[in-house]
């Protein structure tokens, strides 16, 4: 009897799908545990990257991937580096020491409302529509609902996580503007590893300065997380997620995104007990609604539908696309 390979390939892209969701979703409550646990932003950050750049580094060289010999290339990867994981991934871990994960996951989900005015002004094929403005409209709704209006808590501690939190999500979406304009003609394993790298050497000399990394304590909460992140939340998921792009195409792949903050509040609540409340399940939905209407084109719906039932598809290299982290990452 003839084995199905097609049917079995699509299982497994599917499985892997889910995994990756479920790894990046995760993170937001494994920088809570690492972060109760007394782990400081910047040391948790670095020890996260160190182990995810191991990881990627031998998958680049397992692969024989080329290197760029351009040296302006590596001052590109910089600027990727800064606003793609460094600055969004130390206001993340930074934040969640007074918020909870479930509310991170959620504040830092609006990234493709936020990408939309950035990418109408420096891409010049990424025009606004009406469903588009509708879209940033609704989802900031959401958000405002999510850190509420009320003017008293001004300056509070939970106001200004929550800031650092939106400020995490532009950054996000400045970096994948970024990529559109400056990161092309690599494959996505390249950028991946130097925005590891270079981010890892900015965190890591302002853990050396204002931390004392090296006298970290080794416990169950704090190797616990930092491993997970770096193993399976940056590492790992990287992998996956590119062999997701080769074999589904980015447009489908990118659907991972709208799994994150259904894995970061569920996991919020039954690990931590945090408290799932009309407020927040009212502005995650006005968000998750926002940017469906963003990402919403004439004959879309028909489109998605006949992708899914398509086989595998080939990522072409000339577009430079690379993976990124809706987040923490």
């Amino acid at each position: 009897m003839a084995v199905n390979t097609s049917a079995r390939g699509s299982r497994l892209n599917w499985l892997l799908f889910l995994l990756l969701g479920f790894m990046w979703g995760s993170s937001y409550l494994w920088i809570k545990i690492g972060v109760n646990a007394g782990l400081q932003p910047f040391t948790l950050v670095s020890y996260r990257l160190l182990i995810g750049a191991l990881v990627l580094i031998v998958v680049v060289f397992a692969t024989r991937e080329r290197l760029p010999r351009d040296w302006q290339a590596y001052l590109r990867f910089v600027g990727l580096g800064f606003f793609g994981i460094a600055l969004p991934f130390c206001l993340i871990t930074w934040a969640e020491g007074s918020v909870d994960s479930s509310l991170a996951a959620v504040l830092t989900a609006p990234v493709p409302l936020i990408v939309i005015p950035i990418a109408a002004i420096f891409l010049p094929d990424e025009g606004l529509t009406v469903t588009k403005i509708a879209g940033v409209v609704v989802g900031l709704v959401g958000v405002a609902i999510l850190v509420g209006l009320d003017v008293s808590k001004i300056g509070g501690s939970d106001l200004v996580s929550e800031l650092a939190l939106l400020c995490a999500a532009a950054s996000y979406a400045i970096g994948a503007v970024y990529v559109r304009r400056f990161i092309r003609g690599y494959r996505p394993t390249i950028p991946a590893l130097f925005e590891v790298l270079t981010a890892l050497i900015m965190v890591g000399a302002l853990a050396l300065i204002f931390e004392r990394p090296l006298a970290t304590p080794l416990t169950f909460d704090t190797v616990v997380p930092v491993t997970w992140l770096g193993l399976l939340g940056t590492g790992l998921a990287f992998i996956v997620n590119l062999h997701l792009l080769e074999h589904w195409g980015a447009a489908r792949a990118s659907l991972v995104a709208y799994m994150l903050p259904v894995w970061g509040i569920a996991l919020g609540a039954v690990v931590l007990g945090e408290t799932i409340t009309p407020q927040v399940l009212g502005g995650f939905v006005l968000i998750i609604t926002g940017i469906a209407l963003v990402n919403f084109r004439r004959g879309g719906l028909t489109a998605l539908v006949s992708s899914l039932r398509r086989g595998p598809v080939e990522l072409a290299p000339e577009l430079g696309e690379v993976p990124g982290e809706p987040e923490p990452r």
